[in-house]
């Protein structure tokens, strides 16, 4: 068999929960083609970032379920998942981890909050190419289009590779495949949401908040991801796990510091 055609060993992982139909799409798209191996929460763990389990055990066990599929089931976050997986669950470690689909965009500053966008980083920095894959809205979610692809994504990202420490963070419009406009290829937008907090006080007259938004933010570069999404066009973002900004060490070495 040509290696560029054989059958690749994916992870797939999501935040929210094994149940959750997004993954499941995923399972459906890609199963016929490759090996496909569920490690997912046991239940939703959104907005968790890349928290990881260390003051409590975890625990992983098979569960069955969606005609039959089995998957494993674990305790603890998306990134407890895949670090799970890479060091004790899986006998090798996987081709590709594909994170999703989570219903809800995962653009802008959003990334830094995401647990769908935290496990293709975890997979990452095991130098395991990653995808982290949502769709636009959680109203009614097109799983089935964005997962369908998804499986014409991973054949190209197993022939071109990605470069050690970078995943994709794929956004897709929920719409009909026929009524998606493209594809383009984004930079990460990092403009601020309008965020309130709602003072509340419960029946024992204590004092709680409920964290909110408005609005979607206006992005002040018109090629920042969720920009381009906004005008139905799917986007694909290279995120880089090394977080150093190499402009600045220059700058920093003119500062001249000393201990003293």
């Amino acid at each position: 068999m040509d290696v560029s055609q054989a059958p690749l060993t994916i992870l797939l992982t999501n935040d929210d929960g094994i149940h959750a139909p997004g993954l499941w799409a995923l399972h459906r798209a890609l199963k016929s083609e490759h090996h496909v191996i569920v490690v997912a929460p046991e239940r939703e763990r959104s907005a968790v970032g890349h928290g990881i389990t260390l003051h409590k055990p975890l625990r992983a066990y098979k569960v069955t379920l969606n005609a039959g599929e089995e998957g494993w089931a674990v305790t603890g976050t998306p990134a407890d998942c895949v670090k799970l997986s890479m060091v004790e669950l899986l006998e090798q470690r996987p081709d590709l981890v594909v994170s999703g689909i989570n219903p809800g965009a995962n653009v802008g500053v959003n990334l830094n909050y995401s647990g769908t966008v935290a496990a293709a980083k975890e997979a990452a920095l095991y130098g395991v190419p990653a995808l982290a894959v949502s769709v636009q809205s959680n109203e009614d979610p097109h799983f089935d289009d964005a997962a369908g692809f998804v499986a014409r994504l991973v054949p190209m990202v197993r022939d071109k590779g990605l470069p050690p420490g970078v995943f994709l963070n794929i956004n897709i419009p929920n719409l009909p495949t026929d009524a998606v406009a493209g594809v383009k290829i984004t930079r990460q937008g990092c403009d601020l949401y309008d965020e309130y907090f709602e003072k509340r006080r419960d029946p024992r007259n204590r004092v709680y908040y409920w964290q909110g938004f408005e609005s979607q933010p206006t992005y002040s570069q018109d090629n920042a991801d969720g920009a381009v999404l906004a005008q139905k066009f799917i986007t694909i973002t290279p995120v880089r796990c090394d977080m150093t900004d190499y402009s600045m060490i220059e700058q920093l070495h003119a500062w001249e510091l000393k201990k003293d």
